[in-house]
């Protein structure tokens, strides 16, 4: 079936949109990439969702607002990609996370917004959403999920300790080992920081890392900000704005804006390269908005030699879209009826007709395979 996967990061740039067709070949899910695009927010609903991030308040009345909008804004991107694709037979939803509630080494609930009945009715389709939070019900930290098609997709390949890297707001790794049972968490800030500071100066992003490229490393500042006790708890953790937030920049305003990006890129790099070292990683295959990043990819690559750092694209899986086409993942299996992280993640909502998910695969899920389309071949 082809099915399309929604999500917008931790970045909130806009909503990842991806098709594709996905079907069961015994064991292995077979996924071959059809479309992946990027839909902008409206203006007012951006600016709305970065004003109701920590460390400002935010009110019911605006969450009621941001949870329709988001979820209009994803009924958007869905009707766009059913004109594309009328065959379509389901959209997967991660929605937008406003808010990831962690103490100590626990994650206690999630928030996303982005109403899922909004895309049923534009596209008429099932809806499967709700995810993380179940996840979180059965006692993980509902992020990253990635780690569901990491373990499918690098497991097995050798005898070579894999890492799934993924460059978004939030940085987060999938350590794929043999004989190891494969271990998924957030490391730290991969661009939401970099982001601040870029608007700190009127800019959307530091383009290309121009500002981190004209800046030099400040290693008192590295210091201090490696200081952080995140870096030291231990794993599984996640992450998100509610820890590092603009307020996480006070105290850098005296300082050249090129040298603060530059040192921030620097953190990123230092704490993404000592978790992989932490479980000897071999390959990191990196993906997301932060692979654009030329600067911050330099400093990975230096950070973890003798480690190879490669892109997910080298196998098949557009790192832009990598998110997206995990989210297709995650529904159609919730729709066959495979659980993933040990239970059927999510919640469905109809779309126009009955829900008719098929009976579960007779086989158990171990590997995900990428094929190219007729297309590109």
């Amino acid at each position: 079936m082809k099915v399309l996967g929604l999500i917008s990061g931790t970045s909130m740039d806009g909503i990842d949109a991806a098709v594709a067709e996905l079907r069961l070949a015994g064991d292995t899910v077979v996924l071959t990439p059809l479309d992946a695009t990027s839909v902008p927010y409206p203006r007012h609903v951006h600016a709305d969702l970065l004003a109701a991030l920590p460390p400002r308040d935010c009110t019911a009345a605006k969450i009621c607002q941001l949870d329709t909008w988001v979820g209009q804004a994803f009924a958007n991107a869905a009707a766009q990609a059913l004109a594309r694709h009328p065959d379509l037979g389901l959209v997967a939803s991660l929605g937008q996370t406003i808010y990831h509630w962690v103490e100590g080494e626990r994650c206690l609930g999630t928030l996303q917004l982005g109403q899922p009945a909004w895309i049923a009715e534009a596209t008429g389709l099932p809806i499967v959403a709700d995810m993380r939070a179940r996840d979180v019900a059965r006692g993980g930290h509902g992020a990253p999920l990635a780690a569901i098609l990491d373990a499918l997709w690098l497991g097995g390949r050798d005898d070579r300790t894999w890492v799934g890297l993924n460059l978004g707001g939030i940085a987060n790794i999938t350590v794929v080992a043999p004989g190891r049972e494969p271990i998924a968490y957030d490391t730290g800030p991969g661009n939401a920081l970099l982001d601040l500071l870029a608007r700190r100066v009127g800019l959307h992003q530091d383009e290309d890392g121009e500002l981190a490229a004209d800046g030099t490393v400040q290693g008192d500042l590295l210091e201090l900000l490696l200081q952080d006790p995140y870096y030291g708890r231990p794993a599984p953790k996640s992450t998100g704005k509610e820890l590092f937030h603009v307020g996480y920049l006070d105290g850098t305003e005296h300082r050249v804006v090129e040298d603060v990006m530059a040192t921030l890129v620097e953190l990123t790099a230092v704490t993404v390269a000592d978790a992989c070292r932490k479980h000897g990683a071999d390959v990191v295959v990196a993906s997301g908005g932060g692979v654009r990043n030329p600067v911050l990819m330099r400093a990975l690559r230096r950070q973890l030699a003798p480690a190879e750092l490669c892109v997910s694209d080298d196998f098949g899986l557009p790192s832009d879209a990598k998110e997206g086409y995990l989210t297709a993942l995650l529904g159609f299996l919730t729709w066959q009826g495979v659980p993933a992280n040990g239970r059927l993640l999510g919640s469905l909502t109809p779309g126009r007709g009955p829900l008719r998910p098929p009976p579960p695969p007779e086989f158990p899920v171990t590997k995900l395979r990428v094929e190219a389309s007729d297309a590109s071949r």
